[in-house]
């Protein structure tokens, strides 16, 4: 019987769950701010990141295998439809997969888990590109 624990294999679960999705996200946003690499990324936000930080969180948190918060709130993720305001081409899918390999090197994730989310999160990156560029889209 499930008692609303994550599966011990998850993503979420590796990460530490609430905690290590929390501070994994709050490190990534806080690259974006300092990191001058990453502003190609920040310039995309408004300037308080809290909302977007949520929102994150929110989201991975039931990407990862964890609590489907994100969408308890808000509904489908509608990840492409909800980015496409923005311009982001392969410049920004690089800058945001070099922050968030940074966020979970610096906070510690193993090397294993890594590299299969950073495998998974190129896919999802790279969905949402919606500029002219090398490759699809």
């Amino acid at each position: 019987m499930n008692d609303g624990a994550p599966e011990p294999d998850t993503p979420y679960a590796l990460l530490g769950g609430d905690t290590g999705v929390r501070k994994l996200v709050d490190h990534f946003y806080a690259l974006m701010d300092e990191v001058p690499e990453y502003h190609v990324i920040r310039k995309l936000h408004p300037q308080d990141l809290s909302v977007s930080a949520e929102k994150l969180y929110r989201f991975l948190s039931g990407w990862l295998g964890g609590p489907p918060l994100y969408m308890e709130k808000y509904g489908h993720p509608m990840l492409r439809a909800r980015h496409l305001p923005f311009p982001i081409g392969i410049a920004e899918r690089d800058a945001w997969l070099a922050c968030m390999l940074q966020s979970m090197e610096d906070t510690g994730v193993d090397e294993p888990l890594r590299t299969g989310l950073l495998k998974a999160f190129f896919g999802t990156a790279d969905w949402m590109r919606n500029r002219a560029g090398e490759g699809p889209p």
